[in-house]
């Protein structure tokens, strides 16, 4: 049980005080006032002991055993208090010494100084108080010594004046008599300067607080009423008033109180609150120091003087406290060095980025932008800015969770580094964007770029798992010719020539050129061109070659697109910026009228493929763009294929089925794509009527060929059944097409039979024979 009636101890504090002030005046005789002091004394002895051992057997550990060893002490006081008030009351003769009252009293502080080393050691710190080797420095160590040894020095030399002096002129020639009456002032000094200690190098807000400032009391106003008993004796006082064992009575009092208090098990309030500073740790080591100079100070008026051994000890003290002071101006200069420490730390954390270590967004516009002022002010100095975004970074983080993709960060972090110089800086703007600042003479910039992107493929471990990174990035090199240009436009640029990039098909580095259309894109120069051929856009035709004597049957158009700077892009690229942009129709009618145009053109008696988005299959303006082409170039029909391909699912397939059968009814034939990957399968292949499937490259370049030619032995047998034509793609070598014959396929498509090229550069001869058959 944690006791806390303060105001109830203080009341019987001051009961007590009253009580020994009433009876030092003996009012009902000496005799009265002796037992009524000596009872006081007793009573107060036997309530430590009754105390202790009342709430050891209520604890465990640590708090039960200090307890333990101070009910014992205070036991053994009380024997020596028993023992003393025997010869001073009932015998008559005087206290003898040594006697068995010596060995009660001075059992006391052997005891409570071994409870004293078991209370500090229990005193538990919270988990938010646990030590750490940093916090008890070189300086702090010696702090504690220095504060111990003037604490020491001067409680001896008021030892020394008030009682040791006079025991040690005094005492006779007995070694045993000397002994026990040195004894008695030794231990209290040494007992109460531990106490003092414990007490000034404690924490306020420790758990064992209040015991120890209890006890420590205590054991204080002990040691004075012995100082005072030994200071009369030595003076050969004739009569000594209760005044003087006030300490007998108020020492006990206090122990048995420190011993009834315990700690509070309930979580404090201000638990997360700063502690405070104790006004006692920095007072209490300079109190005595205070108490010796006024000693001094009242014996030279009263001339006196003070001894050889105060002066000597004096001047030990004063030297001390002058060592500690200069400690104390080295521990301030530590403390400013750690605070200018923190200030620079703090400074770090403001300008870098904590996962990765980089620089950070705002250290990276500055840098940035006193690199462009440096070249404003006429150094030219060579600058190149990179702008970084990993590809599908989104991925990794769904696969590996967000500590995955941190781990990821920083491994990009540092092959960034280890691809620039030392005086280049590499920055994390947020997410998974970087950028670096190129400064002064270096290698060309697409070299720079080239050595980042190579250094990024290198898979990285995440996880213990390889994965593969893959990054878009902006390259910007200012002008030197070009004014007013300012660190947000620079960034600006870097960063829509890195999306260009990701639409561009990701992966690639596009360098910034100045154009007035800004960076070049598929979706613009599409928007631009207004129904006509945009800039850089072209068609190449595949053959499909009949198999019995690779003779041409057919060509596939295919689209090509190069932007303005000469980047080849690739048809998934930029068919899907179309996607997304909307202009998806347009694409498809761009590419059916210009095949139709071009196979027309070359005079060639060839069907032609074209291919159609399924999303647009039963659109109105497909049939109309079908019908117009047609008519426009004259091409028959039947010599038109319009394949679908399913980037993305028939949306209806009963509408999809009515589109087919409309195109067939102008004569035109309709292929399904890709069939066997992507959204094809046998349930799209029994709704749709279509006239043709092109079989997967996946059903004729597998690892395991006899499976695979069951698998299109049963296709095309299936195809026969339903009267639909088979063509296979993507053969490549002699066994692939050995496969796929066997397979009972009649036509194929592959590089094996012709790379996709412009009409113009395909043996027209050998086309022109060909179309006498039908793919």
């Amino acid at each position: 049980m944690t006791v806390r009636r303060y105001p109830v101890a203080i009341l019987l504090a001051f009961v007590a005080a009253a009580l020994v002030v009433v009876n030092g005046f003996a009012f009902w005789g000496d005799t009265f006032a002796l037992w009524v002091d000596d009872a006081m004394q007793l009573s107060a002895g036997l309530a430590g002991v009754v105390c202790g051992v009342v709430v050891a057997r209520r604890v465990r550990g640590h708090q039960r055993w200090w307890r333990v060893l101070v009910a014992l002490g205070m036991a053994g006081w009380s024997l020596g208090q028993c023992a003393w008030s025997w010869y001073q009351l009932v015998d008559g003769r005087g206290l003898p010494s040594p006697s068995v009252a010596d060995i009660g009293y001075l059992s006391f502080p052997v005891f409570a100084l071994a409870a004293l080393f078991v209370l500090a050691h229990a005193r538990a710190r919270p988990d938010r108080e646990r030590w750490q080797p940093a916090q008890w420095t070189a300086h702090f160590g010696v702090a504690v010594v220095l504060d111990g040894l003037v604490v020491t020095g001067s409680l001896f030399i008021l030892t020394w004046t008030a009682a040791l002096g006079q025991v040690v002129r005094a005492t006779g020639p007995d070694a045993l008599t000397w002994a026990v009456a040195m004894a008695y002032p030794l231990s209290d000094l040494v007992v109460v300067v531990v106490a003092v200690l414990l007490v000034v190098f404690d924490r306020v807000d420790r758990p064992y607080r209040t015991n120890l400032l209890l006890a420590a009391v205590g054991i204080v106003a002990l040691a004075c009423s012995d100082s005072v008993f030994a200071y009369l004796v030595s003076i050969g006082a004739e009569s000594m008033k209760p005044w003087s064992d006030g300490g007998f009575v108020l020492g006990p009092l206090f122990i048995a109180y420190a011993l009834l208090v315990t700690p509070s098990t309930r979580r404090r309030e201000d638990a997360g609150q700063p502690v405070g500073v104790d006004w006692w740790q920095l007072a209490l080591p300079y109190v005595p120091v205070t108490a010796v100079a006024l000693l001094i100070t009242v014996q030279v008026l009263a001339g006196a003087g003070p001894d050889g051994v105060e002066v000597f000890v004096g001047v030990l003290v004063v030297f001390l406290v002058l060592a500690r002071q200069l400690l104390s101006l080295l521990d301030n200069r530590l403390l400013l060095r750690r605070v200018y420490e923190g200030q620079q730390q703090l400074t770090h954390q403001a300008y870098h980025d904590p996962l990765t270590g980089l620089a950070n967004r705002a250290l990276f516009a500055d840098r940035l932008d006193r690199a462009v002022e440096q070249g404003a002010d006429g150094g030219h100095r060579p600058l190149v800015l990179i702008f970084v975004d990993l590809d599908d970074f989104k991925e990794v983080n769904d696969r590996f969770g967000h500590a995955g993709g941190d781990v990821l960060l920083h491994a990009v972090a540092q092959r960034l580094l280890s691809c620039v110089r030392a005086g280049d800086t590499v920055a994390r703007l947020g997410g998974d964007e970087f950028a670096i600042l190129l400064e002064g003479e270096l290698d060309a910039p697409e070299a720079v770029a080239d050595r980042i992107q190579s250094a990024l493929r290198r898979p990285f471990a995440v996880h213990g798992t390889l994965v593969p990174v893959r990054a878009s990035m902006g390259l910007v090199v200012p002008d030197p010719a070009e004014p007013l240009v300012t660190s947000d436009v620079l960034l600006g640029r870097a960063d829509t020539s890195m999306y260009a990039g990701k639409r561009l098909g990701k992966d690639t580095t596009v360098v910034y050129h100045p154009s007035p259309d800004g960076p070049p894109d598929f979706p613009s120069a599409l928007r631009r061109a207004d129904g006509g051929l945009p800039e850089g856009f072209a068609l190449v035709f595949q053959p499909i070659v009949r198999l019995a004597d690779e003779t041409p049957v057919a060509v596939e158009a295919l689209a090509r697109w190069t932007s303005r700077d000469g980047t080849a892009v690739s048809p998934e690229t930029f068919v899907r910026a179309a996607e997304g942009a909307g202009l998806g129709a347009e694409l498809d009618a761009l590419v059916l009228d210009l095949a139709c145009r071009e196979i027309t053109a070359a005079g060639v008696d060839l069907t032609v493929h074209v291919n159609v988005c399924a999303s647009r299959l039963g659109a109105e303006t497909l049939e109309q763009s079908v019908g117009a082409s047609l008519e426009r170039y004259g091409l028959p029909a039947e010599r038109l294929v319009v394949e679908i391909t399913e980037t993305v699912p028939v949306p209806d397939l009963a509408a999809g089925a009515a589109a087919i059968r409309r195109l067939q009814d102008l004569g035109v034939r309709v292929a399904l794509d890709d069939f066997g990957a992507g959204y094809s399968s046998l349930t799209v292949l029994h709704a749709l009527p279509v006239d043709l499937i092109k079989l997967d490259r996946a059903l004729t370049t597998g690892v395991r060929p006899d499976r695979d030619a069951a698998l299109c032995r049963s296709l095309v047998g299936l195809c026969a059944d339903l009267d639909v034509g088979v063509v296979a793609e993507g053969i490549e070598t002699a066994e692939q097409a050995e496969l796929v014959i066997r397979a009972g396929c009649t036509t194929a498509q592959g590089y094996r039979f012709g790379h996709p090229a412009p009409l113009s550069s395909l043996r027209l001869s050998t086309l022109s024979a060909g179309h006498a058959a039908k793919p």
